[in-house]
């Protein structure tokens, strides 16, 4: 079976469950359902509310004609062009990211490379994880939270000069192993180039997921 087949449907059940844990992972306030996506009321520097949508639907519409100022996000399990479809010309596109579930992960090693160490942090449902390097720098991070639905890895960063050196693979190895439930999916958001990673672990494309914000430009 093709690793990267796109299903025609997303769970709307599966999507809100990725966005809880996402959630806690950043320490965001719970998703609540709007207009038939789901919304977070971040109130961030860089972001003040933010919709996830399953699907196309007239609450995407609604929301992307009612909203003006920027910092406001709008996120779509389908591809760039079909949320463009959907906007006003004042949103942005971001570069297209894609929603992955993994099956059971390919066992990799996961040893660090001489020079490294790393650090892990559990704080309740919510696992952090750094890899330092011999200088002090950060080399490669990652989080990840888990509810009774989900448990959703987040953020997973290798530095440009400490790539290639399997330290992403250590990451999402010491993250999962806070796991607790192996019943419940794990989830994940990737980048373009973080899809070949995830795809390499054993995980598959549940839907693209596209993005848009209006710039701050715009004002």
């Amino acid at each position: 079976m093709d690793r990267m087949m796109v299903s025609s449907q997303v769970d709307p059940q599966l999507v809100y469950a990725w966005q809880a844990a996402h959630s806690l992972a950043r320490n965001s306030p719970p998703p609540v359902p709007d207009r038939g996506g789901f919304r977070v009321d971040t109130d961030s520097e860089k972001e003040l509310k933010r919709w996830v949508f399953p699907k196309l639907c007239e609450g995407l519409y609604d929301v992307a004609r009612d909203i003006s100022n920027p910092k406001h996000y709008l996120k779509l399990c389908g591809t760039n062009e079909e949320l463009r479809s959907a906007l006003p010309a004042k949103w942005e596109i971001q570069p297209q990211n894609y929603f992955m579930q993994a099956a059971e992960m390919v066992r990799e090693t996961s040893s660090l490379p001489d020079g490294y160490r790393m650090e892990l942090h559990q704080a309740g449902p919510v696992t952090r994880v750094q890899i330092v390097a011999s200088n002090g720098d950060i080399a490669a991070a990652g989080s990840a939270a888990e509810t009774m639905d989900a448990f959703v890895y987040d953020r997973i960063e290798t530095a440009s000069d400490h790539r290639r050196k399997g330290l992403g693979i250590a990451v999402m190895r010491a993250l999962e192993s806070a796991r607790k439930s192996s019943m419940s999916p794990q989830l994940l958001v990737a980048t373009e180039d973080g899809r070949s990673l995830y795809v390499r672990l054993g995980w598959t494309v549940v839907a693209p997921f596209a993005t848009a914000v209006i710039p701050e430009r715009d004002l």
